[in-house]
């Protein structure tokens, strides 16, 4: 696990700035404490920052083939690398290392852009060929680890593994882009391919871009992509064995390293299956790691001693502290874009704590999106029945307008809080899924924003992101949110909150359940085994059964959140406060102030429960903070 940088010439063959590589490398110095590598020559440099995994000795990086004409950079784990190594030195090929790093120089000789679909792991690559003049990128199947890129005015294409890494280069024009701030208040993120930054990419999961010399600009293209055929006719019965069993397979191979390895332990399903699948493949006690909340509603430690009690683990639980306000500021400055979703202030905690104990950990990461575990697939699949029941037209008439007139009863129990699901009633699937998930409501959306922000966006709606998708995403109701979420909350929230967190502290993190073929494999299974009866990881429950406490099993998901409401109103109150006496939100011009300053009243009042909107907006703020030069504490 590491992180990388680079430079390529698309005019010619002019010398690259050692100091600016040098510099984008050292800005992602935390991703490689361990060590450090540059290399330059005409038209093309490459920079790495290691984190010793496998072959502490003789991995670092830039790698090379045998006469020094195709170099390497790369961050991540290639869990099927000496079945490739064995298959490679049968074909001619010389190792001089026993990194997993060193099989994609010769991969990419042997089998060119091909190579990508050979590997069974999580990465993001560049590999420099010298005969071909080809500068190649490529990122994992799911999006595990991050790629930026951006093509400068000046005809240089510049790389790396955070956006600070390309903040670093003096010649990238750093300006907001309207469009990526209407996506960050919608979602809570910016999702891919976009960044915050006008003309700043990420390459999407799944992609590879091949860019040759004096070509121009190139785009990136999907090598792999999730399909959901449903054309597996397995028993339910079958299905929850062989899912445990390639379960098992995939945490096997991820136990692999030359370090210590422990675990993620929420007291969820996902995580205690993994822990438990690592316990009973160690002869050792794993270290489990867990983060607890004051909040009853919150907290799942309780469940996490079970399993702890169950497995024998060595296990350790860190106390969220919503005192702790210099952590907004770390993660502001570690996501380099806006970044709502709270639950990256425990997920940094728990990376804090566990790289206190071990340099790799296991987490249960991807099986909601694969298995239908979360509530809003239940919510959905209940409000498509009522469209197809009704044209689109009756139900925009009906729905829209009582969705508009309910009130919002935060207080109330859930089968009363009918205001969202009035309001998604009334909307075509795609938009309705959109309004169900977003962090701020389209309705709440276009009175916080500004009239000038409004013309700059031109019409553009978050929505949009999802009708691109469209094309691409499969018929049947429930599997196409399933790619909906695969390729925007997956991706962009899920695993960058881990990959930032866990990197800013140099632990590296491995997702067994998002082995592509597993992953595959899953999403070819009739719907039913996932959601039945409103109930989702149907056959996961039934394969699990023994291996995990049937509370844990049982019990009504709980995600892994922080009490936002309530620290918003109390110990986050004056950092809130602070947000609006700053200036730093009016100065953007993005934002009718009144109509915030509005939604803070309230909801410090207790009126109303805003801590969605106002939290987007705490995030924001520490974004522009960092933009400006504020110290991340």
């Amino acid at each position: 696990m590491c992180g990388i940088v680079g430079l390529f010439d698309i005019r010619g063959q002019r010398e690259p700035d050692r100091d600016t590589l040098a510099g984008m490398n050292n800005a992602i110095r935390h991703r490689g404490p361990d060590g450090d590598g540059l290399f330059a020559s005409p038209g093309v440099g490459l920079g790495h920052r290691r984190l010793s995994i496998i072959d502490l000795a003789g991995g670092g990086q830039p790698i090379f083939n045998e006469d020094g004409t195709v170099a390497v950079v790369f961050n991540g784990e290639i869990y099927n690398y000496q079945t490739l190594t064995t298959q490679l030195e049968s074909l001619g090929h010389l190792f001089r290392t026993l990194s997993d790093t060193e099989v994609l120089v010769h991969a990419w000789e042997e089998w060119g852009e091909g190579c990508v679909k050979r590997l069974q792991g999580m990465f993001s690559f560049a590999i420099w060929d010298q005969k071909r003049e080809v500068m190649f990128l490529a990122r994992d199947h799911l999006g595990i680890k991050p790629l930026h890129y951006a093509f400068l005015p000046n005809g240089w294409l510049i790389f790396g593994s955070e956006l600070k890494a390309l903040a670093a280069h003096p010649e990238l024009e750093r300006s907001l882009d309207p469009r990526s701030v209407e996506c960050y208040f919608a979602f809570g993120y910016v999702p891919d391919p976009r960044t915050i930054y006008k003309n700043v990419f990420k390459l999407p999961p799944g992609s590879l871009m091949t860019v040759h010399r004096r070509a121009g600009e190139s785009k990136p293209r999907l090598y792999w992509d999730l399909t959901f055929n449903q054309s597996n006719s397995i028993s339910a019965k079958e299905a929850s064995a062989t899912l445990v069993e390639r379960l098992r397979e995939s945490v096997k191979s991820q136990m692999i390293s030359d370090v210590p390895i422990g675990s993620f332990l929420s007291g969820g399903i996902d995580s205690s299956a993994v822990t438990a699948l690592m316990a009973q493949s160690s002869h050792k006690p794993i270290t489990a790691c867990t983060v607890s909340f004051d909040a009853e509603n919150f907290d799942e430690a309780i469940y996490a001693q079970q399993m702890a009690k169950q497995y024998g683990l060595n296990h350790f639980i860190a106390q969220a502290d919503p005192n702790h306000h210099h952590l907004i500021d770390l993660v502001a400055h570690h996501h380099d874009e806006p970044f709502a979703d709270n639950s990256a202030l425990p997920t940094w905690l728990v990376c804090k704590m566990a790289r206190d104990r071990v340099k790799v950990v296991l987490s249960g990461d991807g099986g909601d999106e694969s298995l239908a575990g979360y509530e809003r697939y239940r919510f959905f699949m209940a409000e498509e029945k009522v469209r197809a029941a009704m044209p689109q037209w009756v139900r925009s008439s009906l729905f829209a307008p009582m969705g508009w007139a309910y009130p919002k009863a935060d207080n109330l129990p859930r089968i009363l809080r009918a205001k969202t699901t009035l309001q998604s009633l009334g909307l075509d699937a795609t938009a309705g899924y959109l309004h169900g998930v977003s962090m701020i409501s389209g309705d709440i959306r276009s009175q916080i924003f500004s009239r000038q922000f409004h013309r700059e966006l031109q019409g553009f709606n978050a929505v949009q992101v999802l009708r691109d998708l469209e094309k691409s995403a499969p018929e049947e109701p429930l599997s196409r949110i399933q790619y909906f979420d695969f390729k925007t909350f997956l991706a962009a929230r899920v695993l960058t909150k881990v990959d930032r967190a866990s990197m800013a502290h140099g632990l590296e993190v491995r997702v067994p359940l998002l082995d592509h073929k597993l992953v595959d494999w899953m999403a070819s299974l009739p719907p039913d085994l996932k959601l039945n009866e409103g109930s989702g990881k149907h056959i996961f429950k039934e394969g699990l059964r023994g291996l995990v406490p049937g509370d844990i099993l049982t019990r009504k998901k709980q995600g892994f959140n922080v009490p936002a409401a309530q620290w918003l109103r109390d110990p986050l109150r004056q950092r809130l406060r602070s947000c609006f006496t700053s200036k730093r939100l009016a100065q953007t011009g993005f934002f009718d102030m009144d109509y915030l300053e509005v939604l803070e009243e309230r909801h410090l009042g207790g009126k109303r429960d805003y801590s969605g909107p106002l939290w987007a907006v705490l995030m924001f703020d520490a974004f522009l903070k960092k933009e400006m030069g504020g110290n991340p504490g």
